[in-house]
């Protein structure tokens, strides 16, 4: 650099440097802070101060009474939890839930919405009603409802099986059929939930891409594959996320009302026996530390499902 340019250059880097140095600072305002202040308080009280007593209550021997005192005993609530026979038992049942749910929580909706989508005037509407039904009937009242058809006296799924002259079922009552009706019941409830959320998505699909295709002469089975699929997979993978994450937990009314957990522990899955531990035998330390259990398993899960969905959902851009 020659001096003539350096005595041009130099004085302007000079003046850009207390210019920039000399920039006032961005006000701080707390407006988006007290917007948010409603949904935070209500965040601590009601998640993350209970989720941290949960934890510290995990290492102690407590029958939840005001008279007793605490016992603190370190791990042996987590090593006693994973020995027991009903622990493993409710976890593999949890598993079966989730699995289970699969075909009535994604697969059915999908198919239904996708099927529906052409449909117009009456038709239309008498599938809606049909499907949606069950989304607004209130957990307790389905599940009563679905123990007076299932009953094994004089339940009309009963009554049809000797009509075809079968044998009678047990569904409630039977350890073989007692988790799949469960899962079964859960199931249906959650049709018209899942084929709700797959409409809307497919009606957002711009349908120009679904005339050029016809144009170029795509098949139904073409657009459907290679155009509606793909742009459905958010909806897909966020259903999949939920069914993983909330399914056993969303069959907990139909497990209480119905079969208390039975017949031999057949329908209990995790959630249920942590509220049993908390609520029918009082023991605070042991619900804790299935709940931290349950906590930490799904937390993972939901880690693992957050990362495929970044990675695998296709967005119309």
């Amino acid at each position: 650099m020659t001096s003539i340019e350096a005595d041009i250059v130099l004085p302007k880097a000079r003046a850009a440097g207390r210019a920039w140095v000399r920039r006032p600072r961005e006000p701080i305002t707390i407006a988006p802070w007290i917007y948010l202040a409603p949904a935070l308080v209500l965040l601590m009280v009601w998640t993350y101060i209970p989720l941290v007593e949960a934890f510290r209550l995990s290492f102690y021997q407590w029958n939840m009474l005001p008279t007793s005192v605490p016992k603190y005993i370190g791990l042996k609530n987590y090593e006693r939890l994973i020995a027991l026979p009903e622990m493993r038992n409710a976890l593999w049942n949890t598993l079966y839930y989730t699995l289970g749910l699969f075909p009535m929580s994604v697969v059915i909706p999908l198919f239904v919405a996708i099927w529906t989508q052409d449909l117009t005037g009456r038709a239309r509407k008498i599938y809606r009603a049909l499907i949606f039904v069950p989304m607004i009937v209130a957990p307790v009242v389905a599940a009563i409802l679905w123990r007076w058809l299932l009953n094994e006296d004089q339940g009309i799924v009963t009554r049809g099986l000797d009509w075809l002259g079968l044998e009678r079922i047990g569904f409630l009552t039977d350890p073989r059929y007692a988790l799949a009706t469960l899962t079964w019941i859960t199931g249906w409830k959650l049709i018209g939930f899942s084929t709700l959320l797959f409409s809307a998505a497919n009606s957002g699909i711009n349908s120009a891409y679904i005339e050029a295709a016809r144009i170029d002469g795509a098949t139904r089975w073409g657009i459907i594959r290679d155009i509606r699929l793909p742009l459905l997979s958010p909806t897909i993978l966020l259903l999949s996320m939920m069914t993983i994450l909330f399914g056993a937990q969303w069959s907990f009314a139909y497990i209480n009302v119905l079969t208390d957990g039975g017949p031999l522990k057949s329908t209990t899955n995790i959630f249920y026996l942590l509220w049993q531990y908390g609520f029918e035998t009082m023991s605070a330390g042991w619900s804790s530390a299935a709940g931290m259990i349950a906590f930490a398993g799904f937390a993972v899960l939901a880690a693992c499902c957050m990362w495929l969905t970044k990675r695998l959902a296709v967005y119309d851009n």
